[in-house]
């Protein structure tokens, strides 16, 4: 199972605040095959987890592909 096709946050220099917007844009793109090289082929779900702060905001999302 493909975790962080994009290479993760390290990847992207873990921009604070835009963190969790990153990781569901790239969640989105991959539901719509609109992940270019990183697309993981056949994505039907996707799951996001985020924490923030000292660990006090912290959520969960799990995205489908629409029908």
């Amino acid at each position: 199972m493909p975790v962080s096709p994009s290479g993760g946050l390290k990847a992207k220099g873990h921009p604070i605040g835009a963190t969790g917007v990153s990781q569901h844009v790239l969640a989105a793109m991959q539901l719509t095959d609109e992940a270019g090289g990183m697309q993981v082929d056949g994505a039907t779900l996707a799951g996001v987890f985020n924490m923030g702060g000292v660990a006090v905001s912290n959520y969960v999302s799990i995205l489908e592909r629409s029908r």
